[in-house]
C-alpha cells in the first residue's frame, strides 16, 4: 500500500512512480520486466484527480517495469480518467521513449531477446497514441511511463532536478553560499546526465562556486572528474565516515 502528497491548500498532489512501481519493491529473483506493470501508478494517478487537485506531479524513475505506461494508461481510465486536472512529469533522463527497453530493462531482469522484444512492444504502443512519444526526449523514463502519459494525456515532461531546485530557490541559496556539497550513493557517467547532482554541479560552475561531492562510489577518473568541475571528491559509507569526508573537505 502506498499514496501520494497533496501540497498547499490542495491544488497539487505529487505521485512517486517508484512507491507504486519500483524496482526496490520487488525481490531480485522475482524481477520480469516483461510482465512487470505500471497499473499502481496510474491507480495513484486516478485517486489523486478524483481529490480535486488541479495538478497533478507524476516523479517518475527507479520503476520496476518497461510497459510504456500502459497499465497506468489502462487503470487511469478503468477509473475516468483525470477529469480537467493537468499533468506534470518529473523526469531526470533524456532517454528516448523507443530507447527505454535497451538503456534500463536489462537492470530490471531482461535477458538481451527480452530487451528485443520489449522494444518491438513499446514500437507498437506508440502508434496506438493519440501523439506518438518517439523521438522526444525524457519519454523514456521509468520504462516509458513518462511517454506513454504524455501520448496518452498531453502530460507536460520537465527536468525534474531543475523543478526542485528552482522550488527550493536553489540559485538564490547559491548566491549566499560560500562553495556547494553534493551526495551521490554511485558517482557515475549518469549522475552528470540531467540528474541532481549533475545540475547542482552545472549551475555551481555557473555560479563560480566550488561544488564537492561524498559519494558511495565513484565510478569517474580523475581526469573525468576534472572535466565535469568537481572541486574535491570522497568516498563514504556510513554517516561517521561522511561526518568525517565532509570535515576534510572543509579542512583541506
Amino acid at each position: 500500500e502506498t499514496g501520494f502528497t497533496v501540497l498547499g491548500k490542495g491544488e497539487v498532489a505529487v505521485v512517486e512512480s517508484a512507491a507504486a512501481s519500483g524496482l526496490t519493491l520487488v525481490a531480485a529473483d522475482e524481477r520480469d520486466a516483461v510482465a512487470a506493470s505500471s497499473a499502481g501508478t496510474g491507480q495513484l494517478i486516478a485517486a489523486a484527480a478524483r481529490s480535486g487537485v488541479a495538478r497533478i506531479l507524476v516523479a517518475v524513475g527507479g520503476t520496476a517495469t518497461t510497459d510504456g505506461g500502459l497499465g497506468a494508461i489502462e487503470a487511469i481510465d478503468a477509473e475516468g480518467g483525470i477529469g480537467r486536472a493537468e499533468m506534470a512529469i518529473l523526469a531526470d533522463v533524456e532517454t528516448n521513449f523507443e530507447d527505454a527497453a535497451i538503456v534500463f530493462a536489462p537492470q530490471k531482469g531482461a535477458s538481451a531477446d527480452q530487451v528485443t522484444a520489449l522494444t518491438d512492444r513499446l514500437a507498437e504502443l506508440a502508434e496506438t497514441l493519440p501523439r506518438s512519444p518517439v523521438g522526444i526526449a525524457r519519454t523514456g523514463a521509468g520504462g516509458g511511463i513518462a511517454g506513454g502519459l504524455w501520448g496518452r494525456y498531453g502530460a507536460e515532461i520537465v527536468s525534474g532536478s531543475d523543478f526542485v531546485l528552482d522550488a527550493i530557490s536553489f540559485d538564490r541559496r547559491l548566491e549566499r553560499a560560500e562553495a556547494v556539497m553534493v551526495g551521490e550513493g554511485q558517482l557515475d557517467a549518469s549522475s552528470l546526465d540531467g540528474k541532481a547532482v549533475g545540475t547542482m554541479l552545472e549551475r555551481a560552475r555557473a555560479a563560480g562556486k566550488q561544488c564537492h561531492a561524498i559519494v558511495g562510489r565513484c565510478r569517474l577518473s580523475r581526469a573525468e572528474l576534472d572535466r565535469a568541475g568537481f572541486a574535491k571528491v570522497r568516498s563514504a559509507r556510513s554517516l561517521e565516515e561522511i561526518e568525517a569526508a565532509a570535515r576534510s573537505i572543509l579542512e583541506n
